[in-house]
């Protein structure tokens, strides 16, 4: 027989509890503060689902735009977000994310005795793998690892996305449908082409005025070539910002406050820094200022897009077809015929990096402040060659 200290056994002389409610928590009053017995804000939850995104603070923003298909498909569900402590501000107050935990050992000891209707693993990642694999769950979507520490699909629908990273000529060359798009169909939910999005608070917007446009100048250290040389930058500043009659915003991380003092230097008023040690939230803020950024592919484009900013986003070692815009954009591509390529250092005498002309980007931003402000759809990539998908060889009869 149980005792009434057995867990999951409530003491006989507890109250009746409605733990299957949303707004229950078990150790304090719910947001209603009134007994659960005839509360008519009882609010039980049709399914408990698990997101696992681990991967880059740009991927876990890019996630978002699959919470209105999953909503969609589970209405009352309840939905736990584990992700990297790092992203956790990316996902603070999204309407359509019920809970966020940071992977840490008390967050798996809670998903350990927990149990889910739904796992949905974004990442192909050993971590995430392993915790999609063991965690208890009815259904699993997306990717684990097996018991050979190889990363594998979870469900048929699965298997395009996976098969991307398994094949180069299929990523950089077949491939033209976006990420979004692809791991919509990896998690079997009907993705309808929503954007991605982070909130932030009235409380939380920067106190500087607005700008038509802002540079986005740097990138993560682990892919140093996804951000453009300096000289190009300042060029580009120098043909943009007398057009807009005001400096034009740098914007970046604590990465690129050298890099971008450099160019306050070397363009005095043409150019407003913004703060870029203050944290990722007020990073955000930042970016929420501007019209148009113009930006690498980067967690700085992620975030524009994110904030319903219109973007003006160059490519050379990654694949813009994998990026939507969302009418809101244009890809600008390198002028080189090896990308993309992925890779971190380049041994060749002209970089992918320097083959973007400061006055095609001056021309795209202006060209993008003039569609947001008209309305107009922008859905186009210009410069270089954009990968088209290989026709195959016709056999001779």
């Amino acid at each position: 027989m149980a005792s009434d200290s057995q867990p999951g056994v409530p003491p006989t002389s507890a109250p009746l509890v409605h733990t299957d409610c949303r707004h229950f928590t078990g150790y304090r009053p719910c947001s209603f503060a009134r007994p659960c017995a005839g509360c008519p804000h009882h609010d039980p939850v049709s399914a408990e689902v698990l997101l696992i995104n681990l991967g880059a603070l740009g991927d876990v923003l890019r996630t978002t735009a699959q919470l209105p298909a999953l909503r969609r498909a589970l209405p009352g569900c309840r939905l736990t977000w584990l992700t990297s402590p790092r992203a956790v501000p990316l996902l603070e107050g999204h309407p359509l994310v019920d809970r966020v935990l940071p992977l840490d050992l008390g967050s798996v000891e809670e998903l350990r005795a927990r149990r889910f209707d739904l796992l949905l693993c974004a990442d192909k990642d050993r971590v995430a793998g392993g915790l999609a694999a063991t965690l208890s769950a009815a259904e699993r979507r997306g990717f684990a690892i097996d018991g050979h520490g190889a990363i594998v699909p979870l469900n048929p629908e699965a298997g395009r996305l996976y098969a991307l990273g398994l094949d180069d000529a299929l990523k950089f060359r077949e491939n033209q449908r976006s990420e979004p798009e692809l791991l919509g169909e990896a998690w079997a939910l009907p993705y309808a082409g929503e954007p991605y999005t982070l909130h932030l608070r009235p409380e939380e917007a920067s106190p500087g005025p607005r700008r038509q446009i802002g540079f986005n100048t740097g990138c993560s250290p682990l892919y140093p070539l996804k951000k453009l040389p300096l000289a190009v930058q300042a060029e580009a500043i120098r043909l943009l910002a007398p057009r807009l009659g005001e400096p034009v915003l740098l914007l970046g991380g604590p990465e690129d406050t050298e890099r971008n003092a450099a160019l306050a230097r070397e363009l005095g008023p043409l150019v407003e820094e913004s703060p870029t040690r203050a944290g990722l939230r007020r990073g955000a803020a930042e970016v929420a200022r501007c019209e148009v950024v113009v930006t690498g592919d980067s967690l700085g484009m992620h975030l524009a897009l994110g904030l319903g900013c219109h973007v003006v986003a160059w490519f050379g070692l990654t694949c813009p077809q994998e990026i939507d815009l969302f009418g809101r954009g244009i890809h600008l591509l390198s002028d080189v015929g090896c990308g993309p390529c992925w890779r971190r250092a380049c041994d060749r005498e002209t970089l992918c990096t320097e083959r973007v002309p400061p006055a095609l980007i001056a021309e795209a931003a202006l060209d993008a402040l003039s569609a947001r402000r008209s309305g107009r759809v922008l859905r186009e990539a210009r410069g270089g060659s954009w990968w088209r998908p290989v026709t195959p060889a016709v056999a001779p009869s």
